[in-house]
């Protein structure tokens, strides 16, 4: 088995899934929690509220004791509870199997790109994510009418397919200022701060100690102690025509409002304002500052101990050896 998870979530009116809700997903589960979970039932399932108790019971038999706390939470509510079991780590054929999987790697058991999530759109509905929890879409002005006669008002906080991880899934060791920013399926590593105006998606994110105040795009990861300066950008695979998947790599800096289209070795900086795309012409410059040659910025992809900068009069892109390495705050990081 390659991942199973007990869940609950919300429905709209046709009984389709909205958003799915896993607390405690598993990634190559042991034989004995699919048993307990499958109860000799192949695959996806609803489970019934009167059968709950005896699935804790199964569960705490099992050794998994948290997620036998989560039934029996959830056998005193009224929400549908279900369990979604994946064999294979195939293409996700529903909006359970897609939430299941981003979960697996915001919960860290799964880095970007591992897992696949291929056609995930067409299995996600668009959905108004309110304060009264998702909404269809066509559901929602009889909702907020309905709230305004009843003296409520319902807050609409965006229209999208992906929810806001930390209403899913909090890892250890980080900080959000903007909660809205980071999206379910970011991988956040354990030390990395995500200020206010920061952005990470779906499929992207952190190893582990960062400085997120810029943007990081779907299927790009960011290594180690590296810093992306405010209002910065990395070019997702998600972008026109942009078939290279963009990393950044350890100890690196991209600085305020730079912008990145190859994969960065480690210690590299990118100046301020500079917007680094694979066929940007750079030229190549020795320790003494003479040009060695003029090459494609993807040419100089993956190549460490890098600095990218233009030339104060020309505005000429070049490339130098950058030795020292970029060493983040220690004190920003070690209380997360």
């Amino acid at each position: 088995m390659f991942a199973i998870a007990l869940g609950t979530g919300t429905q709209d009116a046709q009984g389709q899934w909205l958003e799915c809700f896993f607390p405690y997903p598993v990634r190559n589960p042991s034989d004995a929690l699919v048993s307990a979970l499958l109860n000799d039932q192949s695959g996806s399932h609803a489970v019934d509220a009167g059968g709950l108790p005896a699935l804790a019971q199964r569960l705490r038999d099992a050794g998994e004791n948290a997620m036998a706390d989560a039934a029996d939470t959830l056998a005193g509510g009224s929400a549908p509870v279900f369990v979604t079991a994946l064999a294979t780590d195939d293409a996700p054929t529903s909006t359970a199997e897609v939430y299941l999987k981003l979960s697996l790697i915001s919960s860290r058991q799964a880095k970007p790109h591992e897992l696949n999530l291929t056609g995930l759109f067409a299995q996600l509905p668009n959905v108004a994510w309110t304060s009264e929890g998702a909404i269809a879409l066509d559901e929602l002005p009889a909702r907020q009418l309905k709230a305004r006669a009843e003296g409520r008002y319902i807050s609409v906080n965006s229209v999208d397919k992906f929810p806001r991880m930390a209403d899913y899934i909090v890892p250890t060791g980080v900080r959000i200022g903007d909660a809205s920013r980071v999206r379910l399926g970011a991988h956040l590593g354990d030390g990395t701060t995500v200020m206010h105006e920061g952005f990470v998606n779906f499929n992207a994110g952190t190893t582990g100690v960062s400085m997120v105040e810029g943007r990081i795009s779907a299927g790009v990861m960011v290594g180690e102690g590296s810093d992306l300066g405010g209002g910065c950008s990395t070019m997702g695979t998600l972008s026109g025509g942009n078939a290279i998947v963009i990393s950044v790599g350890d100890q690196c800096l991209l600085g305020a409002n730079s912008g990145l289209g190859i994969p960065l070795g480690d210690r590299c900086t990118v100046e301020s304002g500079l917007y680094l795309t694979a066929g940007s012409k750079v030229r190549v410059l020795n320790e003494n500052g003479d040009e060695l040659k003029t090459v494609k910025a993807r040419d100089l992809a993956g190549v460490s101990d890098l600095l990218f900068r233009r030339h104060s009069q020309t505005g000429a892109i070049e490339c130098l050896a950058n030795a020292r390495a970029i060493e983040l705050n220690p004190a920003l990081h070690s209380h997360n």
